[in-house]
């Protein structure tokens, strides 16, 4: 067996590698950050207020022993996400990874939620998307090099009655990530999509121990349970890493057996 079949641990290592994460304050993307600060990326938490990610950010740097950064932007305009892609480029001087955790979720059914409501989702969670990748894309592809890692859903995979807007917004963040891996693959930039399950993060606290979440989120899952947010950290990893440099288009479900139902 040639030495090359055998690359061992370092193809998880992020050592000097820069790391957007939108979203990256609290819940998924604060987890996913923190396990790309363990492999040694420094990274830029991105949030509408820096402070929300200044405290986050100080605590990723002292436990990790990395550099992060927090950076406010609205990911629904244009020139704020051009600002944190220049921004982390004046900073650190490479942006190799990105993570779009950014996301919101409006609950109802189809004639009690308001066109308002279906439209705040899809400006946030598609166009919010779509915005970073477009920011982020021209500094990679100068590189030769990325990882753009969308967050979707198994809701972007499946339906759930009350959920027009996200399952809408998710499965628009499917097909988005699917073009542009086609897209971007010939400028060696992966781009892939994470669809984690029912976790309890605190977009899903409000539903938590519901006689729906009982049935319908945690009923629906083969480990019978929610998701623990260390538990999405592996996969971000395998993203973000050399570990995935031949998984381009790949729609990568953490949902406790889901999708496998």
């Amino acid at each position: 067996m040639s030495n090359e079949a055998l690359p061992g641990i370092k193809l998880f290592d992020l050592t000097g590698r820069t790391a957007i994460i939108t979203g990256g304050s609290k819940g998924l993307g604060l987890a996913m950050a923190a396990g790309l600060a363990s492999a040694g990326a420094n990274v830029m938490l991105v949030n509408r207020t820096a402070a929300d990610g200044t405290k986050a950010a100080e605590e990723l740097s002292q436990t990790y022993g990395i550099r992060a950064i927090s950076f406010s932007a609205d990911i629904c305009n244009r020139e704020q996400t051009e600002a944190m892609a220049q921004k982390a480029m004046e900073e650190f001087g490479r942006i190799d990874i990105l993570i779009n955790s950014a996301g919101i979720n409006i609950r109802g059914a189809i004639d009690e939620v308001t066109p308002d409501d279906f439209q705040k989702v899809m400006d946030v969670n598609v166009n919010g998307t779509w915005l970073c990748c477009r920011a982020v894309t021209p500094f990679m592809k100068k590189s030769g090099s990325g990882k753009i890692i969308n967050l979707a859903s198994t809701l972007g995979l499946v339906g759930l009655a009350n959920r027009t807007p996200y399952t809408a917004s998710k499965g628009a963040v499917v097909q988005m990530t699917r073009a542009l891996a086609l897209e971007l693959a010939p400028f060696n930039i992966n781009v892939n999509a994470i669809c984690p399950g029912p976790f309890l993060t605190e977009m899903n606290i409000p539903i938590a121990g519901t006689e729906e979440s009982n049935k319908f989120i945690v009923g629906a899952t083969a480990l019978a349970r929610w998701g623990e947010l260390k538990e999405i950290q592996g996969a971000a990893l395998l993203l973000a890493s050399d570990a995935s440099n031949y998984m381009v288009g790949s729609m990568l479900t953490v949902d406790g057996g889901w999708t496998a139902k």
